[in-house]
């Protein structure tokens, strides 16, 4: 797997920056600017996102070392890995089996737990919604004529005016068929979503658990149940040295919602 990324910076350490569940790298592009001005930034798409190649397989382990590859397809021997959401569970999983790869470890608002065991408060009925309503979009890209159409759309279905503004960043007009498109393989996310929202959980680290073999950095939205105090109990036992930091005024999609604040915590610990 060949991963598509966008590159900010030339000089200083590394930095790979790993996005979330229907993200991109264009999502973090003001971040690995920023960064960019003093370290080597790599922003990643992973598989089945943005401009990565699409597949039928999406795991935790395929993630994992699809990362990998790219640390050696570039000559990366040691980084700072930012994963947020999904991808900070792809992010832990790469650290706990590549440990000598990672200069600091940065979680961006969510846990290594299985969400699943929330039962029906779990996010997994809020993803299985949005992918739904992404899978039915595409099914009748046809039918809209504009993005100004497909925002309403999807604030009908959603609500959240906030998250349509996200998943828009995904949307794009296919200049060969001049219909509007997801950048998302919305279908196999859809079939792999049990993995997603329980894959890298504690169970997957407890056998190298004290994990203290670099510095952690577990960011949370103030606003956000991603990372509950409870975890973070957890999180402290796993990464007993680890970091917590918490972004006021903040939900999951933290770096957007709070840019300022979040950018501060990252050169703090960085």
């Amino acid at each position: 797997m060949e991963l598509f990324f966008r590159e900010e910076g030339k000089t200083g350490k590394n930095i790979v920056i790993v996005h979330g569940l229907y993200g991109s790298s264009d999502n973090w592009l003001t971040v690995g600017k920023k960064l960019g001005k003093h370290h080597h930034v790599y922003l990643i798409d992973q598989r089945n996102h943005g401009r990565s190649p699409n597949t039928e397989e999406h795991s935790y382990e395929l993630m994992k070392e699809d990362l990998a590859a790219f640390f050696v397809q570039h000559k990366i021997d040691k980084a700072t890995v930012i994963g947020h959401s999904m991808g900070g569970k792809t992010a832990m999983f790469f650290a706990a089996e590549y440990p000598e790869k990672i200069e600091k470890l940065i979680i961006a608002d969510i846990a290594p737990k299985d969400y699943m065991d929330l039962g029906e408060i779990s996010q997994y009925y809020q993803h299985q919604l949005i992918l739904q309503t992404l899978i039915e979009l595409n099914n009748h890209c046809e039918d809209y004529s504009s993005r100004d159409d497909i925002s309403k759309y999807l604030k009908l279905k959603l609500g959240s005016q906030d998250l349509v503004m996200f998943l828009l960043k995904s949307i794009y007009l296919d200049k060969k068929s001049n219909h509007f498109k997801c950048r998302v393989n919305v279908e196999v996310l859809y079939d792999s979503l049990d993995e997603i929202i329980s894959g890298m959980n504690y169970r997957w680290l407890e056998d190298r658990i004290p994990i203290v073999g670099y510095p952690v950095l577990f960011i949370r939205g103030a606003k956000s149940d991603y990372l509950s105090e409870e975890d973070v109990k957890m999180v402290k036992e796993i990464y007993p040295e680890a970091q917590i930091e918490t972004i006021p005024n903040a939900g999951h999609w933290l770096h957007a919602e709070q840019p300022k604040l979040f950018m501060d915590a990252l050169l703090r610990f960085i």
